[in-house]
């Protein structure tokens, strides 16, 4: 199965990574020989950009090219646990605790919409029909 790729996510994270490291766009264009101009169109995906281009990024900015395309890895459980450890140390004790009893919500809510859509499937015994909950499944 062939994947989009999101090329405005690719620039957001692109755009994150620059700030991190504390440069300016025209500083990034010029270490990656690319005009500030066209650096802008790839940081609001208004572009595509070449793997050359990525990898060149990436150096650049001393990040890996799956910090950068982590959302459209399918493995990409290590850089994905980065950015939710991220995100949790900028919260305090109460913000925690929600996010940890809404993550067990969402994961619960995913495993029963799993077992529905294998209960489905096992129904359907292979003949092709279509199941109603096939809007929820992920």
């Amino acid at each position: 199965m062939m994947m989009e790729l999101d090329y405005k996510a690719i620039g957001k994270r692109i755009k994150i990574a620059r700030i991190n490291a504390d440069m300016t766009q025209e500083a990034l264009a010029g270490k990656v020989d690319l005009s500030p101009s066209h650096m802008s169109n790839i940081e609001t995906g208004t572009t595509k950009v070449s793997l050359t281009t990525i990898v060149n990024i990436a150096n650049a900015l001393s990040v890996t090219v799956d910090d950068l395309l982590c959302d459209h890895l399918v493995r990409a459980r290590a850089q994905i646990e980065k950015d939710i450890q991220a995100v949790l140390d900028g919260c305090d004790d109460y913000e925690i605790r929600v996010v940890r009893n809404t993550a067990q919500a969402v994961i619960d809510a995913l495993r029963k919409n799993k077992e529905l859509k294998a209960e489905e499937n096992g129904k359907n015994n292979g003949r092709g029909q279509r199941s109603p909950f096939r809007c929820f499944m992920l």
